[in-house]
């Protein structure tokens, strides 16, 4: 759906993906929900303090409270991330050391 809406949407990539941000913020939308945008928030070399403008821009018209909620969300969906990340990098080189010890 993301890719899809890139494709279709004449918005650049950091735009649509702030805005998204925006609507799931809006909505309530679950970590797993911010998950899926990490990835395209990556490639479109969003910064941290991008999506903080995002959030305080909408906190006048979704409220504190969903914001922050948001906020706790992102936060989840960035750890998990980077704990997968983690995880492959490992996977990885053990792989490689398992390779060279053969060798």
């Amino acid at each position: 759906m993301t890719i899809d809406s890139v494709e279709r949407c004449g918005m650049d990539e950091s735009s649509l993906i702030l805005t998204r941000i925006a609507a799931l913020a809006a909505m309530g939308a679950p970590s797993i929900s911010y998950l899926a945008h990490v990835r395209p928030a990556v490639k479109a070399n969003l910064t941290v303090e991008q999506i903080q403008d995002v959030l305080v821009a909408i906190a006048p018209v979704v409220g504190t409270a969903r914001v922050m909620a948001a906020a706790g969300r992102i936060a989840e969906a960035l750890g998990f991330a980077v704990a997968v990340a983690e995880s492959d990098a490992e996977a990885i080189a053990g792989a490689e050391a398992r390779k060279r010890s053969k060798s």
